[in-house]
């Protein structure tokens, strides 16, 4: 069983939200997520390789490695949907 996120792990999350938002006011949203999910998938394999003696343990546990950041970001993608989808006025009209 992992353990819960602490909330060191929500700042951390939350910089690079801030960090978003802020390149925003340079560029359109959809390269900023781009952008995001671009360095998030480099990071995910940076680590992976360094788990891995060499490149053919790499090659060896490259589609398990990659299920399992997929399997991860689905799960995580799927709990915000939800919440947004559950406080969609709250988020999205925020009251003055």
């Amino acid at each position: 069983m992992k353990p819960e996120p602490d909330q060191a792990f929500f700042d951390r999350a939350d910089a690079h939200i801030h960090l978003s938002n802020a390149q925003m006011k340079e560029a359109e949203v959809s390269v900023v997520s781009a952008s995001m999910m671009y360095a998030n998938a480099r990071f995910s394999t940076w680590l992976n390789a360094t788990l891995c003696r060499d490149a053919a343990e790499m090659a060896e546990h490259r589609d398990e490695a990659i299920h399992y950041f997929v399997n991860q970001f689905h799960m995580m993608l799927e709990d915000h949907f939800d919440d947004y989808q559950a406080n969609f006025d709250r988020y999205m009209k925020p009251t003055p």
